[in-house]
């Protein structure tokens, strides 16, 4: 079976709630929060997921990468 890689099911939810489920599937993936528009690097890593927030609450699809 493969890793899940996106959670479209936290789309709306507060950032830290977001976080807190991911880490609990996925204890050693490194979960970032970054504001909407703000600038990121573009290279892959299957150890990392962005979660992109506005007012606090998740804006974007979070997945891997």
């Amino acid at each position: 079976m493969e890793a899940k890689s996106v959670w479209p099911e936290l789309v709306g939810k507060l950032a830290e709630e977001a976080r807190e489920q991911i880490r609990a599937e996925f204890p050693e993936i490194a979960v970032h929060v970054v504001p909407e528009g703000s600038m990121v690097t573009m290279d892959f890593n299957e150890q990392r997921v962005r979660l992109f927030v506005k007012d606090g609450k998740v804006v974007r699809e979070p997945r891997r990468g």
